[in-house]
Protein backbone atom coordinates (compact mmCIF):
# COMPACT_ATOMS: atom_id res chain seq x y z
CA UNK A 1 0.00 0.00 0.00
CA UNK A 2 1.30 3.89 -1.02
CA UNK A 3 2.47 5.54 1.72
CA UNK A 4 0.00 8.88 1.82
CA UNK A 5 1.20 11.60 4.39
CA UNK A 6 -1.18 13.40 6.74
CA UNK A 7 -0.26 16.98 7.46
CA UNK A 8 -1.60 19.15 10.31
CA UNK A 9 -1.63 22.88 10.36
CA UNK A 10 -2.30 24.44 13.63
CA UNK A 11 -1.39 28.11 15.32
CA UNK A 12 -3.57 30.63 17.14
CA UNK A 13 -6.75 31.89 16.01
CA UNK A 14 -6.13 34.19 12.80
CA UNK A 15 -2.59 32.95 11.69
CA UNK A 16 -3.70 31.58 8.48
CA UNK A 17 -4.45 27.94 8.93
CA UNK A 18 -7.23 27.54 6.57
CA UNK A 19 -5.24 29.82 3.91
CA UNK A 20 -2.11 27.28 3.88
CA UNK A 21 -4.16 24.39 4.06
CA UNK A 22 -5.79 25.31 0.64
CA UNK A 23 -2.69 26.07 -0.71
CA UNK A 24 -0.74 22.55 0.24
CA UNK A 25 -4.49 20.89 -1.20
CA UNK A 26 -3.34 22.19 -4.88
CA UNK A 27 -0.02 22.49 -4.66
CA UNK A 28 1.04 18.90 -3.23
CA UNK A 29 -1.71 17.96 -4.40
CA UNK A 30 -3.69 16.66 -1.46
CA UNK A 31 -7.16 16.30 0.15
CA UNK A 32 -7.99 19.37 2.22
CA UNK A 33 -9.99 18.83 5.60
CA UNK A 34 -11.30 21.95 6.76
CA UNK A 35 -12.79 22.46 10.69
CA UNK A 36 -16.60 23.51 10.18
CA UNK A 37 -16.36 26.41 13.37
CA UNK A 38 -19.45 28.14 11.90
CA UNK A 39 -22.05 25.65 13.30
CA UNK A 40 -21.06 25.78 16.68
CA UNK A 41 -24.29 27.33 18.44
CA UNK A 42 -22.31 29.03 21.56
CA UNK A 43 -19.28 30.17 19.78
CA UNK A 44 -20.38 33.91 19.71
CA UNK A 45 -22.14 33.68 23.38
CA UNK A 46 -18.27 32.77 24.48
CA UNK A 47 -16.92 35.54 22.79
CA UNK A 48 -19.06 37.59 24.66
CA UNK A 49 -18.87 35.50 27.82
CA UNK A 50 -16.14 33.45 27.98
CA UNK A 51 -16.66 32.12 31.35
CA UNK A 52 -20.43 31.30 31.04
CA UNK A 53 -20.30 29.74 27.65
CA UNK A 54 -16.69 27.92 28.04
CA UNK A 55 -17.74 24.26 28.71
CA UNK A 56 -20.71 24.37 26.29
CA UNK A 57 -18.55 25.70 23.50
CA UNK A 58 -15.94 22.94 24.43
CA UNK A 59 -17.67 20.00 24.70
CA UNK A 60 -19.81 20.87 21.39
CA UNK A 61 -16.34 21.61 19.87
CA UNK A 62 -14.68 18.16 21.04
CA UNK A 63 -17.76 16.19 19.70
CA UNK A 64 -17.99 17.81 16.03
CA UNK A 65 -14.64 17.39 15.83
CA UNK A 66 -13.90 13.67 16.63
CA UNK A 67 -17.02 12.85 14.24
CA UNK A 68 -15.43 14.80 11.89
CA UNK A 69 -11.89 13.33 11.89
CA UNK A 70 -12.63 9.85 13.22
CA UNK A 71 -13.07 7.95 9.88
CA UNK A 72 -12.61 10.83 7.40
CA UNK A 73 -8.44 10.51 7.92
CA UNK A 74 -7.78 6.64 7.89
CA UNK A 75 -10.03 6.21 5.17
CA UNK A 76 -8.78 9.33 3.42
CA UNK A 77 -4.90 7.99 3.91
CA UNK A 78 -6.01 4.89 1.83
CA UNK A 79 -5.87 6.73 -1.43
CA UNK A 80 -4.40 10.24 -0.88
CA UNK A 81 -2.43 12.20 0.82
CA UNK A 82 -4.61 14.93 3.46
CA UNK A 83 -4.13 18.18 4.80
CA UNK A 84 -6.29 19.52 7.79
CA UNK A 85 -6.06 22.71 9.40
CA UNK A 86 -6.25 22.04 12.64
CA UNK A 87 -5.20 19.19 14.89
CA UNK A 88 -7.32 16.78 17.19
CA UNK A 89 -5.18 17.44 19.79
CA UNK A 90 -5.15 21.22 19.69
CA UNK A 91 -9.11 20.37 21.46
CA UNK A 92 -7.37 19.83 25.19
CA UNK A 93 -4.96 23.38 24.60
CA UNK A 94 -8.61 25.57 24.48
CA UNK A 95 -10.27 23.00 27.02
CA UNK A 96 -7.24 23.90 29.57
CA UNK A 97 -7.05 27.69 28.47
CA UNK A 98 -10.93 28.07 29.08
CA UNK A 99 -12.25 25.79 31.71
CA UNK A 100 -11.60 24.35 35.17
CA UNK A 101 -12.62 22.59 38.84
CA UNK A 102 -14.79 19.74 37.71
CA UNK A 103 -15.73 21.18 33.89
CA UNK A 104 -12.52 20.68 33.23
CA UNK A 105 -11.83 16.90 34.99
CA UNK A 106 -15.60 16.00 32.97
CA UNK A 107 -13.79 17.11 29.91
CA UNK A 108 -10.82 15.08 30.32
CA UNK A 109 -12.36 11.90 30.50
CA UNK A 110 -14.30 12.62 27.77
CA UNK A 111 -10.93 13.69 25.29
CA UNK A 112 -9.26 10.52 26.54
CA UNK A 113 -11.61 8.18 25.28
CA UNK A 114 -12.15 10.09 21.72
CA UNK A 115 -8.69 11.09 21.70
CA UNK A 116 -7.52 7.35 21.39
CA UNK A 117 -9.41 6.72 18.14
CA UNK A 118 -8.16 9.41 16.44
CA UNK A 119 -4.65 8.84 13.81
CA UNK A 120 -1.68 10.67 14.58
CA UNK A 121 -0.08 13.15 11.62
CA UNK A 122 3.15 12.42 10.27
CA UNK A 123 3.76 16.29 9.99
CA UNK A 124 2.33 19.31 12.36
CA UNK A 125 2.86 22.85 10.47
CA UNK A 126 2.97 25.15 13.84
CA UNK A 127 2.34 28.93 12.74
CA UNK A 128 3.37 31.83 14.29
CA UNK A 129 3.17 35.34 14.46
CA UNK A 130 3.16 38.11 16.60
CA UNK A 131 -0.16 39.37 18.69
CA UNK A 132 -0.28 42.47 16.31
CA UNK A 133 -0.30 40.52 13.28
CA UNK A 134 -2.97 38.18 14.46
CA UNK A 135 -5.24 41.16 15.76
CA UNK A 136 -4.84 42.76 12.26
CA UNK A 137 -5.46 39.25 10.31
CA UNK A 138 -8.55 39.11 12.65
CA UNK A 139 -9.77 42.22 12.26
CA UNK A 140 -9.54 42.20 8.29
CA UNK A 141 -11.26 38.61 8.10
CA UNK A 142 -14.49 40.48 9.81
CA UNK A 143 -16.15 37.55 11.13
CA UNK A 144 -18.84 39.25 13.35
CA UNK A 145 -18.38 36.47 16.44
CA UNK A 146 -14.76 37.72 16.80
CA UNK A 147 -15.14 41.22 16.74
CA UNK A 148 -15.48 41.26 20.94
CA UNK A 149 -12.33 39.21 20.86
CA UNK A 150 -9.81 40.51 23.33
CA UNK A 151 -6.51 40.68 22.57
CA UNK A 152 -5.74 39.37 26.48
CA UNK A 153 -7.41 36.12 25.09
CA UNK A 154 -5.26 36.11 22.00
CA UNK A 155 -1.90 36.58 24.17
CA UNK A 156 -2.44 33.92 26.24
CA UNK A 157 -3.72 31.60 23.58
CA UNK A 158 0.04 32.61 21.74
CA UNK A 159 1.29 31.64 24.89
CA UNK A 160 -0.39 28.09 25.65
CA UNK A 161 0.30 27.13 22.02
CA UNK A 162 3.94 27.49 22.52
CA UNK A 163 4.20 26.02 25.55
CA UNK A 164 2.02 22.90 24.20
CA UNK A 165 4.24 22.31 21.08
CA UNK A 166 7.32 22.78 23.51
CA UNK A 167 6.06 19.23 24.74
CA UNK A 168 4.23 17.85 22.08
CA UNK A 169 5.94 14.48 20.89
CA UNK A 170 3.34 12.79 18.40
CA UNK A 171 4.52 13.84 15.48
CA UNK A 172 7.22 16.17 14.25
CA UNK A 173 6.46 19.86 14.35
CA UNK A 174 7.70 22.60 11.53
CA UNK A 175 7.67 25.74 13.30
CA UNK A 176 6.61 28.57 10.61
CA UNK A 177 7.28 32.63 11.42
CA UNK A 178 4.45 33.96 9.46
CA UNK A 179 4.79 37.70 10.02
CA UNK A 180 5.39 39.54 6.61
CA UNK A 181 4.60 36.55 4.74
CA UNK A 182 1.68 36.65 1.95
CA UNK A 183 1.27 33.01 0.83
CA UNK A 184 -1.53 34.64 -1.12
CA UNK A 185 0.02 37.45 -3.05
CA UNK A 186 3.64 36.56 -2.89
CA UNK A 187 4.36 33.69 -5.25
CA UNK A 188 8.23 33.81 -3.53
CA UNK A 189 7.15 33.27 -0.47
CA UNK A 190 4.44 30.74 -1.20
CA UNK A 191 7.20 28.67 -2.61
CA UNK A 192 9.23 28.75 0.14
CA UNK A 193 7.21 27.52 2.00
CA UNK A 194 5.77 24.81 0.06
CA UNK A 195 9.11 24.13 -0.18
CA UNK A 196 9.95 23.91 3.52
CA UNK A 197 6.68 21.58 4.44
CA UNK A 198 7.83 19.20 1.66
CA UNK A 199 11.66 19.18 3.02
CA UNK A 200 10.18 18.53 6.44
CA UNK A 201 7.87 15.34 4.54
CA UNK A 202 11.17 14.15 4.19
CA UNK A 203 12.36 14.09 7.43
CA UNK A 204 14.92 17.11 7.33
CA UNK A 205 14.97 19.88 10.11
CA UNK A 206 12.25 18.55 12.31
CA UNK A 207 13.71 15.04 13.07
CA UNK A 208 16.78 14.14 15.85
CA UNK A 209 19.66 14.10 13.40
CA UNK A 210 21.58 10.43 13.41
CA UNK A 211 25.59 10.42 13.79
CA UNK A 212 27.69 8.73 11.36
CA UNK A 213 30.59 7.18 13.37
CA UNK A 214 33.18 8.28 10.94
CA UNK A 215 32.22 11.61 10.52
CA UNK A 216 32.35 14.67 12.92
CA UNK A 217 29.91 14.93 15.71
CA UNK A 218 27.78 17.94 14.61
CA UNK A 219 27.07 16.60 10.48
CA UNK A 220 23.50 15.19 10.63
CA UNK A 221 22.87 12.05 8.16
CA UNK A 222 20.48 12.75 5.07
CA UNK A 223 17.63 10.06 6.08
CA UNK A 224 14.58 9.04 4.09
CA UNK A 225 10.90 10.12 4.87
CA UNK A 226 10.21 7.59 7.19
CA UNK A 227 12.17 6.91 10.63
CA UNK A 228 11.67 4.82 14.18
CA UNK A 229 9.72 7.45 15.32
CA UNK A 230 7.45 7.31 12.43
CA UNK A 231 6.86 3.12 12.70
CA UNK A 232 6.21 3.66 16.67
CA UNK A 233 3.43 6.01 16.02
CA UNK A 234 2.04 3.75 13.43
CA UNK A 235 2.27 1.02 15.98
CA UNK A 236 0.29 2.75 18.34
CA UNK A 237 -2.72 3.40 15.60
CA UNK A 238 -2.25 -0.11 14.55
CA UNK A 239 -2.23 -1.79 17.93
CA UNK A 240 -5.50 -0.10 18.96
CA UNK A 241 -7.24 -0.86 15.88
CA UNK A 242 -6.15 -4.29 15.90
CA UNK A 243 -7.26 -4.91 19.43
CA UNK A 244 -3.16 -6.03 20.08
CA UNK A 245 -2.60 -6.85 23.50
CA UNK A 246 -0.42 -4.15 25.00
CA UNK A 247 1.30 -5.68 27.84
CA UNK A 248 5.39 -5.08 28.38
CA UNK A 249 5.82 -9.05 29.51
CA UNK A 250 3.39 -10.46 26.47
CA UNK A 251 5.74 -8.15 23.79
CA UNK A 252 9.18 -9.50 25.57
CA UNK A 253 7.86 -12.84 25.28
CA UNK A 254 7.15 -12.47 21.53
CA UNK A 255 10.46 -10.74 20.92
CA UNK A 256 12.34 -13.38 22.50
CA UNK A 257 10.26 -16.00 20.13
CA UNK A 258 11.22 -13.78 17.27
CA UNK A 259 15.07 -13.54 18.62
CA UNK A 260 15.33 -17.66 18.86
CA UNK A 261 13.46 -17.60 14.82
CA UNK A 262 16.29 -15.59 13.79
CA UNK A 263 19.12 -17.16 15.70
CA UNK A 264 17.75 -20.34 14.03
CA UNK A 265 17.59 -18.99 10.98
CA UNK A 266 21.03 -17.58 10.73
CA UNK A 267 22.39 -21.24 11.87
CA UNK A 268 20.82 -22.78 9.54
CA UNK A 269 23.05 -19.84 6.59
CA UNK A 270 26.09 -20.98 8.61
CA UNK A 271 25.21 -24.39 7.84
CA UNK A 272 24.46 -23.87 4.05
CA UNK A 273 27.86 -21.59 4.23
CA UNK A 274 29.60 -24.07 5.27
CA UNK A 275 28.21 -26.71 2.34
CA UNK A 276 28.41 -24.53 -0.29
CA UNK A 277 32.03 -23.94 0.42
CA UNK A 278 34.04 -26.90 -1.86
CA UNK A 279 31.44 -25.76 -4.73
CA UNK A 280 32.04 -21.72 -4.04
CA UNK A 281 36.15 -21.99 -3.85
CA UNK A 282 35.79 -19.04 -1.35
CA UNK A 283 34.15 -17.94 1.88
CA UNK A 284 32.80 -15.11 0.70
CA UNK A 285 31.08 -16.21 -2.24
CA UNK A 286 29.51 -19.12 -0.15
CA UNK A 287 28.86 -16.95 2.18
CA UNK A 288 26.73 -14.31 0.07
CA UNK A 289 25.20 -17.56 -1.39
CA UNK A 290 24.07 -18.91 1.84
CA UNK A 291 22.40 -15.21 3.14
CA UNK A 292 20.40 -15.04 -0.41
CA UNK A 293 18.53 -18.54 0.39
CA UNK A 294 17.67 -17.60 3.47
CA UNK A 295 17.10 -13.82 2.68
CA UNK A 296 13.43 -14.13 2.71
CA UNK A 297 12.57 -15.38 5.62
CA UNK A 298 15.77 -13.46 7.53
CA UNK A 299 13.84 -10.70 6.40
CA UNK A 300 10.15 -11.13 7.84
CA UNK A 301 11.54 -12.22 10.91
CA UNK A 302 13.48 -9.31 11.58
CA UNK A 303 10.46 -7.39 10.66
CA UNK A 304 8.82 -9.19 13.84
CA UNK A 305 11.50 -8.34 16.41
CA UNK A 306 11.60 -4.68 15.19
CA UNK A 307 7.63 -4.52 15.76
CA UNK A 308 7.76 -6.24 19.21
CA UNK A 309 10.73 -3.90 19.88
CA UNK A 310 8.20 -1.10 18.91
CA UNK A 311 5.60 -2.26 21.01
CA UNK A 312 7.61 -2.89 23.89
CA UNK A 313 9.05 0.88 23.66
CA UNK A 314 5.59 2.47 23.40
CA UNK A 315 4.12 0.37 26.54
CA UNK A 316 7.40 1.94 28.58
CA UNK A 317 6.91 5.07 27.20
CA UNK A 318 10.23 5.20 25.30
CA UNK A 319 11.20 7.52 22.48
CA UNK A 320 13.34 4.54 20.63
CA UNK A 321 14.99 7.21 18.50
CA UNK A 322 16.42 9.45 20.45
CA UNK A 323 17.02 6.73 23.15
CA UNK A 324 19.51 5.10 20.24
CA UNK A 325 20.71 8.99 19.46
CA UNK A 326 21.74 9.28 23.17
CA UNK A 327 23.51 5.92 23.48
CA UNK A 328 25.41 6.26 20.11
CA UNK A 329 26.24 9.66 21.06
CA UNK A 330 27.72 8.60 24.29
CA UNK A 331 29.77 5.82 22.40
CA UNK A 332 31.27 7.73 20.05
CA UNK A 333 32.52 9.74 23.19
CA UNK A 334 33.94 6.85 24.25
CA UNK A 335 37.09 5.18 23.23
CA UNK A 336 35.94 1.52 22.72
CA UNK A 337 32.28 0.20 22.64
CA UNK A 338 30.84 -1.17 26.19
CA UNK A 339 27.11 -2.51 24.85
Amino acid sequence: MAYHPYIAIEGAIGVGKTTLARILGEMLPAEVLLEVFEENPFLSDFYSDRQRYAFQTQIFFLLSRYRQQHKVIANTLRYDTLVSDYLFAKDWLFAHLNLGGDELAMYERVHAILGEQIPSPGLVVYLRASIDVLMDRIRYRGRSYERQMERGYIEALQTAYDRFFTEYDQAPVLILDTDGVDIVNDLTARVEVIGRVKSALQGEHVQLPLLEPDEARETPVPLSRRRLADFQRFHRTLDREKGFIDDLFFNYICLAEEIGDIGRLLRQTWRRQEDLLPEAGNRQEARDRAVESTKADLQEELADALASLLRIANDAGVDLEAAYVTKMDRTLSCSTYTG
